[in-house]
């Protein structure tokens, strides 16, 4: 008998606080398929391997035929918005041991809030830091020799109190990381048992309490993400040798598994990355420039802008109440997700979050043991959802949901009706607070962008959104519930590197920034050599920040791209850098800077510019899936062929319930067009359609819902 040929299977797989999505692509035919399984919080692994398998099953497959896995994890972003970070250890420089507790002695929400603000505890106390005598100045030139005596002291005194995780910053040691390899080697030797991170491996930057946080962060979710990555690799291993595992980065790429418990801080937001880019792609594609992403889950809402396919960047995000000064998508997530659980405070209002039932117990609808009721008790009561999750798998308990949402409204004094409406009134505001943060607040005019909602939740509300937000419009993909786990199907390798040199523009050294960016690309170019890209694939992308004189923050601009023989750049001219070379980097600066602040000094001389970090990004191209148009209506009316039944739905307290057409997704094609009120369902997600919205059916199979009246 002749061995069948192996299939090359490549799994993208999220995992979120209620599902486990997933999605396979079959490279050689270009198959898709998504499915979901139920996450499994008191071991994600467990969750995961299933995703696995019933993937496979569905392709009629097995584990020989998986060319690669590519995952998006909540573990490290979980424990930090926990807060549950452990008893760690710092060791700086003599005479900064309190710099993270004076921090950058800023109050949130600005002076008015500064009577009542109470400094929260910092993430290493006070009595965990040891310094270490030795100094380096910003050009990495020592000042002071390293003290090895003290720092043997430090080494033992974390080792006789059990403290297992070290985080090490020295001054300038961006510039210079002579005293923090000893620093490590010293802690090897003395305390073996430690789990050590150094800022000059983490973040080679200036600006010393954000380099410090960042590395302590890091520190902190070392160990997790390591157990975790660890526990997949070995599962994977039980269903084929040698699987190619990766783990979604926050900065919108991926890297292997192995090289991840190195650099374990770059997965902080590595589940909200993938969703937007996965968005990104399919709205750019059905010819959207402009949209705000809105990833609904279980447990949290994540929000994001994207500008002609690419999400918005930075490097000053934090996840829960900690800066990590690593590039990130900007994403801004907000406690408003189908486990939301609703509340009454003590001065007797409703509230909605943040707080979050999860996948265990669940909403009161889960019949898992739930006590409180939930966003989406709430559209179960309201028959905006159907009695069931994932085309009948789970089935949902609407008398649990109603009798919960009822306790509740007798609490209020309110007719439960109005109670459950009013549950997700307050969550849409949630969401649309969210959604101003990354928009309106970074100056733009949401009234120019789409909304793209996806995840298991994300398009609930959408209609109510465009009503508070007054957007264009909403674009809600195919299979919206695997947008994140399809998004880990599409990017590409992608490494990061960055280097402080601050220098004036007129006084830059050219050939000192060549070195650098040459060091840089070196640096990426070894990195995608070890994740086995040809060097003919690699792809690099350098970025500098620059400010003018005076200014305390920077603004990246791209600068043209060298690039080392047998390579080419991503985009602009390759060459040696030069006057020419720098006065483009400074022109695109003045640029930006009057993009954002709506002024620039281009042509005051007293206004000098000043170069701060030099950055390259190595990537490691993949192929991406093609999106396949849906076949196109013949004239027939959809409601011969997707309408699946009625049910009574209720969108206003007021007009109360009513008899609602419900459509089935997969029956739509091309071309068809909707009006509200209708409930369009699908396997792993519900699009409810407000009265006064139209839907159009585009030819990629998305739904684009419209007010009728600027139709």
């Amino acid at each position: 008998m002749t061995a069948r040929a192996r299939r090359r299977i490549r799994i993208g797989i999220d995992t979120g606080g209620t599902f486990t999505d997933v999605v396979a692509l079959d490279e050689s035919t270009g198959e898709l398929v998504s499915t979901k399984t139920p996450s499994t919080p008191a071991n994600p692994a467990d969750g995961f391997l299933e995703a696995v398998t019933k993937a496979l099953r569905l392709m009629d497959a097995d584990g020989a035929d998986i060319s690669a896995v590519c995952h998006g994890t909540t573990v490290a972003t979980n424990k930090l918005l926990e807060g549950k970070v452990g008893r760690l250890g710092f060791v700086t420089t003599e005479g900064y041991e309190l710099m993270l507790e004076i921090a950058r002695q800023a109050v949130p929400d600005g002076y008015g809030n500064s009577y009542f603000w109470v400094k929260p505890p910092r993430i290493v106390p006070a009595d965990a830091v040891r310094t270490v005598g030795g100094r380096m100045d910003f050009e990495g030139q020592e000042l002071r020799p390293f003290d090895e005596e003290q720092a043997v002291a430090a080494a033992r005194w974390f080792r006789d109190r059990g403290i297992t995780t070290v985080g090490v910053c020295f001054l300038h040691s961006y510039a210079n990381d002579a005293h923090e390899l000893t620093m490590r080697e010293v802690l090897r030797r003395e305390h073996p048992d430690a789990v050590v991170s150094i800022s000059s491996e983490v973040l080679r930057e200036y600006r010393e309490y954000e380099r410090s946080m960042t590395t302590l962060v890091d520190a902190a979710v070392k160990p997790d993400v390591s157990h975790y990555v660890r526990s997949i690799r070995d599962r994977l291993e039980a269903l084929g040798a040698a699987i190619p595992f990766y783990i979604m980065k926050s900065n919108g790429g991926v890297l292997s598994a192995d090289e991840v418990v190195n650099q374990p801080i770059t997965t902080v937001l590595s589940g909200p990355a993938a969703g937007a880019l996965g968005a990104g792609l399919i709205a750019r594609r059905a010819g959207f420039a402009r949209v705000l992403t809105c990833d609904g889950g279980g447990t949290s809402t994540d929000v994001s802008v994207v500008l002609d396919g690419e999400p918005a960047l930075t490097t000053e995000g934090t996840v829960g109440a900690y800066p990590s000064k690593i590039p990130m998508i900007d994403v801004v997530t907000v406690g408003a997700g189908g486990g939301s659980v609703a509340w009454i405070s003590p001065e007797g209002t409703l509230k909605v979050g943040p707080q979050s039932a999860g996948a265990d117990p669940g909403p009161l609808s889960y019949a898992r043991g739930g006590t409180q009721p939930t966003v989406t008790d709430a559209h179960v009561m309201l028959g905006r959802i159907p009695p069931h999750l994932l085309g009948g798998e789970i089935p949902l308990d609407v008398d649990a949901a109603e009798e919960g949402l009822a306790r509740l409204a007798q609490r209020l004094g309110v007719d439960p009706v109005r109670c459950a409406c009013g549950v997700l009134e307050i969550s849409a505001w949630n969401q649309a607070n969210a959604l101003r943060q990354v928009s309106v607040k970074r100056g733009l005019d949401v009234r120019d962008f789409m909304l793209a909602t996806f995840g298991g939740s994300g398009s609930l509300l959408a209609c109510r959104l465009v009503d508070i937000l007054d957007l264009a419009g909403v674009v809600v993909p195919l299979n919206p519930g695997n947008v994140s786990a399809f998004g880990l199907l599409t990017v590409d390798v992608r490494n990061d590197y960055v280097q402080t040199m601050v220098a004036k523009h007129r006084r830059l050294d050219h050939t000192a920034v060549e070195k650098v960016f040459e060091e840089l690309t070196d640096r990426a170019a070894r990195a995608l050599d070890g994740e086995g890209f040809a060097r003919d694939d690699h792809r690099y992308a350098r970025t500098v920040d620059l400010r003018y004189f005076g200014q305390a923050f920077e603004v990246r601009v791209p600068a043209p791209d060298g690039a080392p023989a047998g390579t080419v750049g991503m985009v602009g001219r390759v060459g040696t850098v030069d006057a020419q070379y720098a006065d483009e980097v400074a022109e695109a600066f003045h640029d930006q800077h009057r993009r954002l602040y709506g002024y620039d000094f281009r042509d005051d001389p007293s206004q000098q510019v000043e170069w701060v970090n030099l950055r390259v990004t190595g990537v490691g191209p993949i192929t991406r899936p093609e999106l396949r148009p849906l076949p196109r209506a013949t004239g027939d009316n959809p409601d011969g062929r997707a309408l699946a039944s009625h049910r009574q739905v209720c969108f206003d307290a007021a007009a109360g319930f009513a008899s609602t057409p419900v459509y089935w997704r997969p029956d739509l094609r091309a071309g068809d067009t909707l009006s509200g009120p209708a409930v369009i369902e699908e396997f792993g997600s519900t699009v409810p359609v407000h009265p006064g919205f139209a839907v159009d059916v585009d030819d990629l199979g998305n739904l684009v819902l419209t007010r009728q009246e600027r139709r």
